[in-house]
Order: C-alpha cells, then structure tokens, then sequence
C-alpha cells in the first residue's frame, strides 16, 4: 500500500464523520452560538473547508484546488477568533467542505510516495511542526479534521442534537 492510501483511509473516516455529524444539524441553527465560547459548525467547518488547497499544492496537484470563496481566506483562517454573526450557509459551507476534500481524496489515491518525504514548503510554525510534506498533509487530512469535528460533537451536545455517532 502507499503512504495516500493510508492518509486516503484516515480521510475518508472524516469525511463519514462530518457527514453523520452535519446532517441532522438544522440549517437554521448551523451558525448559532449557544453559549460562550461554544462556536457554531459554521465556522469549524468553513475553517476546514479553506485548507485542501494546501494539501492539493504539496501533493503536486494544483489542477483539483477548488478556490475559495471571496472572503474566506481571512475570514476563517487559523488563528481567527470566530464571532456571532452572519455566515455562509450550511449548503454553502458543507458543498466546499466536501468537494475540497474530495478532491483531495482524488490527489492521495495516486500521490507517488516520494511526495510525502519531501520538505514542507510552508513557512514558520507549520513548518516547525511538520518539516516533511507526509506530517503535514496526514495532519490536514486526519489530525486537524478530526479535532474541529469533535468540537462539533460537543456543540451539538450543548443544542440537545445529541451524539451523532
């Protein structure tokens, strides 16, 4: 098996897992903050939906990067506080979602092992943390997926929407 298809597998559990988290989320309630500090899926998914194209220029793939929408860039990068407000709306937010990763998923099922050993090309902390392309691309597919998804766990908690698993 090559390295993808092991990122591919991790990958495709989130993509299952947002799906079952999102989907009996209510449109009209995907951007609302419940309490203090208990940010909307909105934003947690519209921040995960602003990184494939990472993943996509590391993997050599710039011909699937879907570009973000005006706007999202700086509205949901890291480091941004989210705050109450207007957002995009769930049809929106999880179409991007979903076809930045699926073209992701694309990318890793022929990614050439040689990719992943690579030196990441990204500047300052991220590179710090991940100095190869293979860290960094298992961490935007698996590891940075996965937290923000349990946050939408607990925020569904918080709305009685209860486990989504």
């Amino acid at each position: 098996m090559s390295y993808g298809s092991y990122v591919l597998s991790g990958l495709n559990i989130g993509l299952g897992y947002a799906d079952a988290l999102t989907k009996t989320i209510p449109a009209e309630k995907f951007a609302q903050f419940p309490a203090k500090e208990v940010v909307c899926p909105a934003f947690y998914l519209a921040h995960l939906a602003i990184y494939p194209h990472r993943a996509l220029g590391m993997l050599g793939r710039p011909d699937l990067v879907v570009p973000n929408p005006a706007g999202w860039d700086d509205r949901f990068k890291a480091g941004v506080e989210a705050q109450p407000g207007e957002y995009p709306s769930k049809d929106e937010v999880m179409a991007h979602f979903n076809a930045g990763y699926r073209a992701v998923a694309k990318a890793l099922e022929t990614a050439p092992d040689s990719v992943f050993a690579e030196e990441n090309p990204a500047e300052g902390r991220f590179k710090e943390m991940f100095p190869k392309k293979g860290g960094a691309i298992t961490f935007l597919c698996i590891g940075h997926m996965q937290m923000h998804l349990g946050q939408v766990s607990t925020w569904r908690r918080v709305m009685g929407l209860g486990s989504a698993m």
